[in-house]
């Protein structure tokens, strides 16, 4: 029995993870058809609310979205572990974080009536 399911397992999970990554990939937002008819509420309700907005003195509105997080690293290098000893680490380690990737984020910008005038997709 445990053999059938670590070979169902590695059958069906790939199959997933490519059907998730077809799918992700085939969502392609026609921004540009969308200006002048889209609305600050559609966008609410497709995205959630913005993770950041602004309402300009002349009744416009931006709104920042991050469509995916930049990712962080930091490394340690150096010292060593010594399973014997009572002090843990042996030797001087040192951490190098990685300034990183920055996020990726849609900005879309509302009109005093709350349609899409203009976007852009910016990275912060």
């Amino acid at each position: 029995m445990k053999c059938w399911r670590s070979g169902f397992l590695s059958i069906v999970l790939p199959v997933l993870l490519v059907l998730t990554v077809s799918a992700c990939a085939t969502r392609r937002i026609d921004w540009n058809g969308r200006v002048g008819t889209y609305t600050y509420d559609d966008a609410i309700r497709e995205f959630g609310p913005p993770d950041r907005s602004a309402q300009l003195s002349d009744g416009a509105t931006v709104a920042d979205w991050v469509t995916s997080r930049g990712m962080r690293t930091a490394t340690t290098y150096g010292g060593a572990w010594h399973p014997y000893g009572p002090y843990g680490s042996i030797g001087p380690s040192y951490v190098v974080v990685d300034p990183g990737t920055p996020d990726r984020v849609l900005r879309l910008m509302f009109d005093a009536n709350g349609r899409l005038a203009s976007w852009q997709r910016t990275y912060k």
